[in-house]
């Protein structure tokens, strides 16, 4: 993947990672589905009400990076669609799975 391509819905911040992800709440399924927008589009079947699609989007970015949960913060955008989100000390080679979420259609 080109350092461009990277650009579009991650950066690093040291030894952690930022991701720019758009997310739909109340969705049939909880998925990692492309991009949208130059971000990470994410479908979560979680409401978007009392933090419940913020709290599934969390666990789906820990379960398919392989990570603790405890490691993913919400850093901005707790009530809208466009989120960022931090991955504290993300592991090594992470960047091959973004690359595969970068080629979805």
């Amino acid at each position: 993947m080109t350092a461009d391509c990277a650009a579009r819905f991650w950066h690093r911040e040291g030894a952690d990672i930022v991701l720019a992800v758009h997310v739909q709440p109340g969705a049939r399924r909880n998925a990692v589905a492309g991009l949208h927008g130059g971000r990470l589009k994410i479908t979560v079947s979680a409401p978007a009400r009392d933090g419940s699609a913020n709290a599934r989007l969390l666990a789906l970015l820990a379960e398919q990076c392989a990570i603790p949960v405890s490691r993913l913060e919400l850093i901005q955008g707790a009530g809208a669609r466009t989120k960022r989100v931090r991955i504290r000390q993300a592991p090594p080679g992470i960047d091959r799975l973004f690359a595969a979420w970068d080629s979805r259609p």
